[in-house]
């Protein structure tokens, strides 16, 4: 019998088993780097104006279960992804009126840090009690990313994400660096938890320090929090005070909101206006003093005798002392200025914003950047100049410190107003050029949180919302809307003390810093002996 061979089409013929294990170990290859990025989308939903805090937790969970036992490569790669899911859609609002270019300069910019926090935390992963070198390595990163480049953008701490969260009173212990390694340690901590727990599943074999270490991570930043409740009080300890807050609105939003400038101060004098006359007819509990937000007057009062007459007006109407913020020309120079508006003596004192927004108030590398889009230099046509000393206004007796709107992300900047006497803080802001955009709700979490950290009441008037009034405890008991003209008014209470987060400023994030070195400078050594023994 003859046997003849029979053409087999190469598409009919079955693949070898191989194919498709290599295929998918391919995809299994990319598993990390999409669970980096979604881990850190994860983390931008935990920020306001949602309030999922908790969602930090299982981000950075996530993200220690990528980086850890990696090389320092790998995590650098792995982290500037984290950054780019994280701050892409955290910072869309510096988009929202000058189109993406300059939103993804500054993200692609920013992410660089916390690429490089990867990388340090891929490195200390391997040491024993990962999880604390790994959190005092993010706070590094936000320490050095809240100081470069041009004077840092500290927007996007963990700890503005969490004014509804358990860990909160932890900001009056160490302010913004504690209670932001408070949550991201806990995060790692849960991620060693999870990896100890599957592992004593395999093999029964977990050493008993170890899962200490990660339960401990997890317990000491919970039962710390609740260990720092009673720093948070909303008592008086130096009376009360009848505040009132004017929301005038501006006649149109974007960056052409200052266009009609006069409108602006014409809209916060007739809110002011409005109110004293509720007042007058016994609706309105009468101010102690007034509050008007950032840019409610772009016209300079001390060269407008027109302006001038504006402010005096509503100051004698309402009978108290406000607080106008006015954009100043003074020797040659811009300055975006607090006044104190007296109803009888007219301005009497003046507070220059001290830190000055890059981009926004000045323009770094003008040259270079006119040379890529000469709009952009036109749309900062002359620089801001800043202020060197705090502001804390003497409003019909009470202490109240000044921090205008960018000021409220930088620690320092809060911080010296209570320290040179403020019972009170007041954070004038302009959010009109945002539209609707979650950056006022980002920013208001940042004032609540503030509050807690230096145990005061903090008010936000803003020119388009949203206003708002802050316990020191970070309870909002009153808000505006959003582009709505209107005015809050409430009995507040002053405090003197200050807590710990005060007393201590700085330290606390050196002392993260030293730990975050002294994790790095471990890794560092224990790699070179392996090396070197390898060798051998």
């Amino acid at each position: 019998m003859t046997v003849t061979a029979t053409s087999v089409d190469e598409s009919d013929q079955v693949r070898p088993p191989s194919a498709s294990v290599s295929r998918g170990a391919r995809l299994l290859r990319l598993v990390p780097f999409a669970a980096a990025a979604l881990s850190g989308v994860l983390l931008y939903v935990s920020f306001p104006p949602r309030s999922l805090w908790w969602l930090a937790l299982p981000a950075f969970a996530v993200l220690g279960w990528v980086l850890r036992g990696r090389g320092w490569k790998a995590g650098l790669g792995l982290g500037y992804l984290f950054g780019l899911g994280f701050l892409l859609p955290l910072l869309v609002w510096t988009g929202v009126e000058v189109g993406p270019g300059p939103w993804l300069a500054l993200v692609v910019i920013e992410a660089v840090f916390v690429a490089l926090v990867g990388a340090g935390v891929a490195a200390v992963s391997k040491l024993p009690g990962w999880p604390v070198w790994a959190a005092a390595v993010w706070i590094a990163g936000e320490a050095a990313r809240a100081r470069a480049p041009f004077n840092g953008f500290p927007w996007g701490k963990i700890a503005f994400g969490q004014a509804d969260g358990v860990f909160l009173p932890l900001a009056a212990v160490g302010g913004t660096p504690v209670l932001g390694f408070a949550v991201v340690l806990c995060g790692f901590g849960l991620c060693e938890v999870v990896r100890l727990a599957l592992a004593a599943r395999r093999t029964q074999a977990v050493r008993r320090s170890a899962a200490a270490v990660a339960l401990l991570s997890v317990a000491v930043p919970v039962l710390g929090a609740v260990a720092a409740r009673p720093l948070v009080s909303d008592e008086a300890e130096d009376g009360s005070v009848t505040v009132a807050l004017i929301q005038g609105n501006v006649p149109r939003a974007g960056l052409d909101f200052n266009a009609q400038r006069r409108a602006v101060l014409d809209y916060h004098a007739r809110e002011t206006l409005r109110l004293a006359a509720e007042v007058k007819a016994g609706k309105v509990a009468q101010p102690d003093f007034v509050l008007w937000p950032e840019n409610s007057s772009d016209i300079d009062p001390f060269a407008n005798p027109d302006a001038r007459a504006v402010i005096d007006e509503a100051a004698q109407a309402i009978g108290v002392p406000i607080s106008v913020g006015g954009v100043v020309g003074r020797d040659g120079r811009l300055y975006n200025e607090q006044i104190l508006w007296d109803p009888v003596e007219g301005p009497v004192d003046t507070y220059d914003k001290r830190q000055i927004q890059p981009f926004g108030e000045y323009l770094p590398l003008r040259s270079l950047i006119g040379a890529i889009n000469s709009e952009w230099t036109s749309m900062v046509r002359q620089d801001f100049s800043r202020g060197s000393e705090p502001g804390v206004f003497t409003m019909d007796g009470a202490k109240v410190g000044l921090v205008t709107c960018y000021e409220a992300a930088f620690d320092w900047a809060v911080r010296s107003e209570v320290t040179d006497g403020a019972q009170l803080i007041s954070v004038p802001s302009n959010n009109a050029t945002f539209d609707r955009s979650e950056m006022t709700y980002q920013q208001l979490a940042m004032s609540r949180v503030r509050a807690v950290e230096h145990s005061r009441t903090v008010t936000v008037p803003v020119t388009s919302g949203v206003s708002a009034i802050i316990m020191p405890g970070g309870r909002i008991t009153q808000r505006t809307g959003m582009f709505v003209a209107d005015s809050l008014v409430q009995k507040v209470p002053l405090r003197s003390s200050q807590t710990p987060a005060t007393r201590l400023g700085i330290a606390p994030e050196i002392a993260l810093v030293l730990v975050a070195a002294g994790g790095l400078g471990w890794a560092i050594g224990a790699g070179l002996r392996a090396r070197r023994a390898g060798d051998v």
